[in-house]
C-alpha cells in the first residue's frame, strides 16, 4: 500500500513531498486514515536531529487523530471505521515489568511514532492496536490531536503527584504545554498561579483560567508568594533560578519537570531538605490514563488552543512554530 507523506531529507530541511510503500500489515497492526495531526516542537526537534537519533527521510507527526482504515488478524477492540488518535508511541512490548504493570510508556523498548520510522503528516500511519485509542463520540477531533502528546505529558504529573483539588499550583511557562496544565489544573478545582516572563499575557492568562500572574523574572514577585503553593510544575526547556521556585513551595511541595531542560537543574540540598520537598519527572502517560485524560477533557469541555493549516502547507506551519507565533498549538488537517 502506497502512503503519501511529507518528509525532511535530511537535517534542518524543508519538508517535501514523499512516498513510501507499507508492506502486508502485521497481525497486532492497525492502519489509520489521518485526519489531523499535530505539530510539536518534538516535530522540530526530530527534523533537525537536535536529539541525535533522527533517521532520513523522516516523516514528522505524532499527535494524529483519524479513523481505522485496516486491521490486523489479532486486533482487540477496534474495527474499521473507528475514531481513534496515537501519540509519542504506537508500540511497546507487552510483556515487561512495565507494560504488565500497565505502564508501557516506561516500556524500555517502546516504539516511537518517528523514531525508525514514518509518522502522521501523512494520509496513513501505522501502529498497535493497543496504542491507537479510541475516541470519545462527542470530542471535537479537529482539537484534540495535540492531547496525545502535550496534552497527557501534563495530564500525567496532576495524577502521578497525587494533586488535590483543594491545592495551590503553579505552572512555569504558559506555552504549548503549559496553557494545557492550566486548563486541566482550573477544572480539577486548583488554585493556579501561573508564572510568566511576559507580564503583558496577564489578561490572557487569567481568561484561560489562572487565579494569579507572576512575573518569573521578578524576585520580589516570587518571595512575596514564598511559601505558598503545593505543586509546581515546569513547562519549560530552559534554565532557571530553581532554587528560586523551590522557595515558593510549601512543606512538602514538589517541583515536577516535563520541560526536557538540557542544562544541569541546579538544586541546592538544603532547599530541599528543610521543608521536605521534593523533585519529580514525568514523561507522557499510560494508555489507560491517556483514555481517563480524554474522558476528563470531554466532560469539562477542555482542548488546547489551535491554529489549523493544511497539511500542503506544513512548511509554513513549522515556520509559525518556529519563529514563536504558535498560539498556541498548531494542527494540520490532511
Amino acid at each position: 500500500m502506497k502512503v503519501y507523506a511529507y518528509a525532511a531529507k535530511e537535517a534542518k530541511s524543508k519538508l517535501e513531498k514523499f512516498e513510501y510503500e507499507l508492506g502486508e500489515i502485521g497481525n497486532e497492526e492497525v492502519d489509520i486514515k489521518v485526519h489531523y495531526c499535530g505539530l510539536c516542537h518534538s516535530d522540530l526537534s526530530m527534523i533537525d536531529n537536535d536529539w541525535g537519533m533522527s533517521a532520513y527521510p523522516l516523516v514528522p507527526g505524532h499527535e494524529i487523530v483519524g479513523e481505522i482504515m485496516n486491521t490486523g488478524s489479532e486486533v482487540k477492540g477496534l474495527k474499521k471505521g473507528d475514531k481513534v488518535g496515537m501519540g509519542w508511541y504506537s508500540a511497546s512490548c507487552m510483556h515487561c515489568n512495565q507494560c504488565m504493570d500497565g505502564k508501557q510508556h516506561l516500556c524500555g523498548t517502546a516504539e516511537a511514532t518517528i523514531v525508525g520510522r514514518h509518522g502522521g503528516f501523512a494520509d496513513i500511519v501505522r501502529g498497535h492496536w493497543s496504542w491507537a485509542t479510541l475516541l470519545p463520540d462527542r470530542i471535537d477531533m479537529a482539537k484534540a490531536g495535540p492531547l496525545f502528546c502535550g496534552g497527557i505529558t501534563v495530564f500525567n504529573p496532576i495524577v502521578l503527584s497525587g494533586v488535590s483539588p483543594m491545592d495551590k499550583v503553579g505552572i512555569i511557562g504558559i506555552g504549548g504545554l503549559g496553557h494545557m496544565a492550566l486548563k486541566f489544573l482550573k477544572a480539577w478545582g486548583c488554585e493556579v498561579t501561573a508564572f510568566t516572563s511576559n507580564k503583558s499575557k496577564t489578561d490572557a492568562l487569567k481568561e484561560m483560567g489562572a487565579h494569579n500572574v507572576v512575573d518569573s523574572t521578578n524576585p520580589d514577585e516570587l518571595e512575596r508568594i514564598a511559601g505558598s503553593l503545593d505543586f509546581i510544575l515546569n513547562t519549560t526547556n530552559v534554565k532557571l533560578n530553581w532554587d528560586a521556585f523551590l522557595t515558593t513551595l510549601s512543606s512538602q511541595g514538589k517541583l515536577h519537570t516535563v520541560g526536557a531542560v538540557l542544562e544541569p537543574m541546579e538544586i541546592p540540598a538544603f532547599s530541599m531538605i528543610s521543608g521536605e520537598k521534593s523533585i519529580g519527572g514525568s514523561p507522557l502517560g499510560s494508555i489507560a490514563l491517556t483514555r481517563k485524560m480524554l474522558e476528563f477533557c470531554v466532560r469539562h469541555n477542555i482542548y488546547p488552543t489551535v491554529e489549523e493549516f493544511n497539511m500542503e502547507d506544513v512548511n509554513d506551519a513549522i515556520k509559525h512554530l518556529h519563529d514563536g507565533k504558535a498560539r498556541f498549538r498548531i494542527v494540520l488537517k490532511a
